[in-house]
């Protein structure tokens, strides 16, 4: 079978069954596991590179408005490439090549290409496309295998959490975008229970929606992390000022108490895949490290400095 993916959430999980050389073609996202690198990469962005995290928000906005799309197919390598799967989402259209165009094209590929949509909108959705993907490519007991250990992950976690007291959970927002502010949906407020907080931002299995600032002072956090969409650690912290330098920010409980952290979104959070089990054994640790290990592998979360002068 040839497998084209057009999520990385798609790709890891293609890789974790054990199909990593049954995939032929990428997204120009697709950076997990590394042995993908040198992929044909089958999709490109439309939204330059460079930009400042307002001007993106300004372009996504205006193109979604518009019902353009974000991103783009490379029809010829696509057609090169010859598929008998494309792996690919609904869910988003900020996420992927929107469902239509990859529909449309499939149609328009030699043979019978068949085109699987993969819409979680909780933890436990993301592990049964695990299972979905099995059932489309004939690696059924290797994705149920698989299925069982991520499962297994989880339980482990809840398991610990359940013993732990309800005054002793910290209130938890998770930031998805700072400029405007974005919540965490979908499954961030699931996450953070089962890693022991209470979610005070974002409506589980609802999209990420934009916040005022005024809310997330209403809801006072006890924590807070900015997990931005699409950014890893370095991209993350250019932003971090547009948190911090907010005249009223010292007053958030999360920044009295020193429990600002920031965390790799493009690699935990965001993407809903495998790794969503790693992003909940992270928070585990950062909210309750004495009850929940950070496993090996996964890199931690970072403590913001405590004045906002010190980000700079």
């Amino acid at each position: 079978m040839r497998i084209v993916s057009l999520l990385p959430s798609a790709t890891e999980i293609i890789c974790g069954v054990g199909l990593r050389d049954s995939l032929v073609g990428v997204t120009h996202e697709c950076d997990y596991p590394p042995n993908v690198a040198g992929l044909p990469v089958v999709t490109a962005s439309r939204i330059p590179k460079g930009l400042a995290s307002g001007e993106i928000d300004t372009l996504v906005s205006n193109q979604l408005e518009m019902d353009t799309a974000l991103y783009s197919l490379n029809e010829p390598v696509l057609r090169q490439l010859a598929p008998d799967l494309i792996v690919t989402q609904a869910l988003c259209d900020v996420c992927a090549v929107s469902a239509g165009e990859v529909n449309d094209m499939a149609c328009q590929l030699p043979g019978d290409v068949r085109v699987i949509n993969l819409e979680p909108s909780c933890l436990r959705d993301v592990l049964d496309t695990v299972l979905l993907v099995g059932e489309a490519t004939d690696c059924t007991e290797a994705a149920a295998t698989y299925y069982a250990e991520l499962s297994h992950r989880v339980d482990r976690v809840a398991k610990r959490t359940a013993a732990i007291p309800a005054a002793r959970r910290p209130r938890v927002a998770i930031l998805e975008w700072l400029d405007p502010i974005f919540d965490g949906g979908h499954w961030y407020p699931e996450l953070i229970e089962l890693a022991g907080g209470i979610p005070c931002f974002g409506e589980q299995q609802l999209p990420s929606r934009r916040r005022f600032w005024e809310e997330l002072v209403a809801s006072a956090p006890d924590v807070m992390i900015a997990s931005l969409c699409g950014f890893d650690l370095q991209r993350t912290a250019m932003d971090i000022p547009l948190l911090t330098d907010r005249p009223d920010y010292c007053m958030l409980p999360a920044a009295v108490s020193d429990q600002v952290y920031m965390v790799d979104g493009n690699s935990y959070f965001s993407r809903p895949g495998p790794r969503l089990v790693d992003s909940l054994e992270l928070l585990a640790n950062l909210l309750h490290p004495a009850t929940h290990p950070l496993p090996p592998g996964i890199i931690g979360a970072i403590k913001l400095p405590t004045t906002p002068e010190e980000t700079q």
